[in-house]
């Protein structure tokens, strides 16, 4: 994966950001990304310092289409993307009100399922890209106290393996495509993000399919901010 441009969204702590320093240690060119633009510059001086590689930044709420755009208009070559932007929040089911399940779908989903919608044209003309959604444990078993997060990690992996079998259908045309993300789970490494990517065989583009994380990964990372329901 040298010099492979990646994006990693909602990574400037937590899990994201343990993924965007492990790619960029296995030499993939990283774009950090995060609402506020102090927290993606402390991210990418953070992953500089750690792996001697530079990072590149977007500062920027990915969960709005115009932001979206915004960032693929930059960099428009990334040739893999993780989509890890995720909020959740404890809360008893009858007091979920519209708005909140809305706002969830928009960021934990939508998302993601736009990012991919954005960059698969160019993978595709490429014949290579990588897309992983990062899911949860919480899309298998619901937590009762976040049925909203819970419907949404069970969204994503409703997306990636649709996605999988569209990719699945247009392998009866030239462009073939490749599973890279095998179902795995995320317990006391990003190193298995990494490994996927670098082990699919040959060109094509990734029949995308989640990464089923489990939610315990992110105490790994709990005392950087990721826990108490921000969106990065």
């Amino acid at each position: 994966m040298t010099d492979r441009l990646s994006l990693v969204s909602g990574s400037t702590a937590g899990i994201g950001f343990a993924i965007a320093e492990t790619l960029a240690r296995e030499g993939a060119r990283v774009i950090v990304n995060g609402r506020k633009q102090e927290a993606v510059d402390a991210a990418v001086a953070s992953i500089k310092a750690s792996t001697g590689r530079d990072a590149l930044g977007f500062a920027g709420d990915l969960s709005k289409a115009e932001q979206a755009e915004a960032l693929v208009k930059r960099y428009p070559g990334v040739e893999i993307l993780v989509n890890n932007l995720g909020i959740f929040e404890p809360k008893p089911f009858e007091e979920i009100p519209d708005a909140d399940w809305l706002r969830f779908f928009d960021v934990n989903v939508l998302s993601g399922v736009r990012l991919a919608r954005l960059y698969l044209p160019a993978m595709r003309r490429a014949n290579w890209g990588r897309i992983i959604f990062i899911s949860s444990e919480s899309g298998v078993q619901i937590p009762a106290e976040m049925i909203h997060y819970g419907m949404t990690k069970t969204a994503q992996l409703a997306v990636s393996r649709g996605a999988r079998g569209h990719q699945h259908h247009r392998e009866q045309h030239p462009a073939r495509a490749h599973e890279v993300a095998r179902r795995g789970r995320f317990r006391r490494s990003t190193r298995p993000v990494a490994r996927h990517v670098r082990r699919s065989p040959g060109k094509g583009v990734l029949r995308a399919r989640a990464s089923d994380v489990f939610d315990q990964a992110v105490r790994l990372h709990a005392g950087s901010g990721f826990h108490g329901g921000l969106h990065r």
